[in-house]
């Protein structure tokens, strides 16, 4: 009988399926053997595809004469640095003696890939192949994953769709970047008198390009508006409250062109004729009008995927997505959480059905004791399957980043923010075992001569999971409860049509603010979401659609495009925001290849590529409709003659940064 070659991403994962599967084995050059099995490794990527002039030395130069290059077929090369260990993993897998390989990579599109070019590369025939799949490193998990692997063939339209996307950027990034380099990067480096400018184009990285210059080029272009609201202050001395004037039916302002909204004027001095109005005669009384009571629930938010945990991670810790990344995915190399390259935001029903180990794991984490014991009380756990925390249809590759219970031991070895990161996603985790926080919300009517006065505020009744999750936005937490607290329980003799003296009549000067600057999280978001930055996180998960890049690149691409320096970060506060040099490739994109900035139009490449793994269309047609996109748009520029046009554009730019000696 032969033996079963186990072939991982990384050495440290190798290690695991050595461990999981009890070998004893020998550690050898590259591998590790036993009397039954070999267990091998890759270092990331081994394979890569060859840069032009492989195909033809004439292609090293670059040349309007040779784009656009589509090879017929594509050539591929194993990387210098790894070629050893290439040819280590190479002789393995050819080995007479290996009966079947199990593909142990990272469970996603990116692993299939990495596993595939090491096959196509090594020339592997004859040899039965099977797919492990799992969701964790755990010694359970990775057993499950062995005893329950596929044939690889099924797995063969998400090697499709990796290879596309693969080759959807070689020749994105090639044939635009050199396209736009030979036609504009002298104007750019004149201008910025430099020895010369590439201008480096991505199908994703371009897109968000555009997002930020768009953003900042907004927040240029906002004009403040000033407006003036009218608020009143009524109730008994030490029991008052706040109400803010609106032009209502019924009011003597309603639809007036003095109005800047139905709750502010545009001249101060109006503002000040309605005071002087509703302060004669004295003294100024209010009626109230009406008085709701309403419980409000705010149930537990879903759990984790990357994108949300970076955006967690960059406001709390003000850390990259790209450290957030490198945080979770140590973690999940050391059994602390479940797989963290997923879009998902639920469990499956199957691990649902097992969450009590999970929670039972937890027990060894102190931080966590005495709401895994509260957890226990409620019997939460037993009914999850039932909740909206589980979906099957919801998941595609791999479920919510969740804690496995194990690995603690761990813990102490990693930083003191990896050890925040870790506390953050458990809190999360703990949080969908918890009932909804109830608030009792208010709003009150109050009446002075006819104009009316709106008051809303909502008291904590009941924490719920905010318990576990904390109170948002509180630092004295323990004075505002007692603060909202007095003023509800004042409120409770409050009825419709009591009288109420009014202590002052005050203009409240506001202004309309610019769109908020993109920071790392929020960014990161906007790209799952097809270029919309949507606050509201409940708002986030329905509307949820095909995404720019995925959650395993975005990071990364965000990180190319501070080193390229088309995107600037501030450390301290992880804002992003473009660089002069950014904004002069994005007017060239703009003035060119417009389409490349398009989120939406980048976002259905992605969805594509999904169609693709999912079998609903043919690699082939992929690659025409790809093709058919780089042969026209290139054409399109050559024939283009827009480079003094430019000239208008580099200006603009340039003095907002001269002023601020960017």
């Amino acid at each position: 009988m032969g033996k079963a070659l186990y072939i991982a991403e990384k050495p440290s994962v190798a290690q695991e399926f050595a461990k999981a599967l009890k070998l004893e084995a020998k550690r050898r050059d590259g591998y590790i053997e036993s009397e039954e099995a070999v267990v091998t490794w890759c270092v990331g990527h081994l394979v890569t595809m060859s840069y032009p002039e492989e195909y033809s030395p004439s292609l090293k130069r670059w040349s309007l004469k040779t784009l656009p290059f589509i090879p017929e077929e594509f050539k591929y090369e194993v990387i210098p640095a790894v070629a050893k260990q290439f040819g280590i993993v190479a002789e393995l897998l050819n080995r007479s003696d290996v009966e079947t390989i199990y593909v142990c990579t990272d469970s996603g599109r990116e692993g299939e890939y990495i596993y595939r070019l090491v096959e196509q590369q090594a020339g592997v025939h004859g040899k039965k192949r099977r797919r492990v799949w799992i969701d964790s490193q755990t010694e359970e998990e990775i057993l499950r994953g062995i005893r329950e692997a596929k044939d690889l063939k099924e797995y063969d339209n998400l090697s499709a769709s990796a290879y596309l996307r693969a080759k959807e950027d070689y020749l994105m990034g090639i044939n635009f970047s050199r396209l736009l380099t030979l036609k504009y990067g002298s104007s750019i480096s004149d201008y910025l008198k430099t020895k010369y400018a590439v201008v480096s184009v991505g199908r994703v990285m371009t897109c968000v390009l555009g997002m930020v210059v768009r953003r900042e080029r907004e927040i240029r272009e906002f004009v403040e508006t000033p407006f003036y609201r009218v608020i009143m202050n009524a109730g008994e001395e030490g029991q008052t409250f706040e109400g803010e004037w609106r032009a209502v039916k019924g009011s003597q302002w309603f639809e007036s062109f003095d109005l800047y909204k139905e709750n502010g004027f545009k001249e101060e001095k109006k503002a000040q004729e309605l005071i002087d109005y509703l302060k004669d005669p004295p003294p100024v009384t209010a009626q109230i009008a009406s008085i709701e009571k309403k419980k409000e629930k705010k149930n537990p938010p879903l759990l984790f995927n990357l994108a949300e945990l970076q955006n967690e991670c960059s406001k709390r810790f003000k850390i990259s997505p790209d450290e957030t990344l490198r945080i979770v995915q140590e973690m999940y190399e050391k059994k602390l959480v479940t797989y963290p390259r997923t879009d998902a935001r639920v469990l499956s029903s199957a691990v649902a059905k097992e969450i009590h180990k999970n929670l039972n794991g937890l027990m060894k984490y102190e931080q966590a004791a005495p709401y895994l014991q509260e957890i226990a009380g409620f019997k939460s756990h037993k009914g999850l399957e039932k909740t909206r925390y589980v979906n099957d249809k919801q998941i595609t590759d791999h479920y919510a980043i969740i804690p496995t219970g194990q690995g603690l031991h761990a813990l102490s070895s990693l930083s003191g923010v990896s050890q925040k990161v870790y506390d953050v996603i458990v809190r999360r985790f703990l949080s969908i075992f918890y009932p909804p926080a109830i608030y009792q919300r208010v709003s009150i009517v109050t009446k002075i001569k006819g104009e009316s006065f709106f008051t809303g505020f909502k008291v904590l009744a009941e924490e719920g999971y905010l318990k576990v999750a904390g109170i948002p936005g509180k630092k004295n937490e323990e004075e505002d409860k007692e603060t909202e607290r007095a003023l509800f329980d004042g409120l409770k003799n409050f009825r419709k049509g009591k009288i109420l003296p009014i202590q002052s009549l005050a203009i409240k000067e506001g202004k309309t603010s610019p769109p908020k600057r993109y920071n790392s999280g929020s960014l990161i978001l906007a790209m799952e979401n097809a270029g919309q930055l949507i606050e509201d996180e409940e708002l986030r998960a329905q509307i949820k659609g095909s995404g720019i890049g995925t959650s395993a690149t975005r990071g990364e691409i965000l990180k190319k495009l501070f080193h390229n320096k088309y995107l600037a970060l501030n450390k301290k506060t992880q804002i992003v925001t473009p660089t002069l040099q950014g904004e002069m490739i994005y007017d060239v994109v703009d003035h060119s290849i417009k389409s490349l900035l398009n989120p939406e139009l980048t976002a259905s490449w992605e969805k594509g590529l999904t169609y693709v793994a999912n079998g609903e269309i043919t690699s082939d047609e992929y690659m025409q409709k790809l093709t058919s996109f780089i042969v026209s748009r290139t054409q399109g520029v050559m024939g283009l003659n827009n480079e003094r046009e430019l000239l208008r554009f580099y200006n603009k730019a340039a003095s907002f940064y001269r002023k601020s000696g960017k």
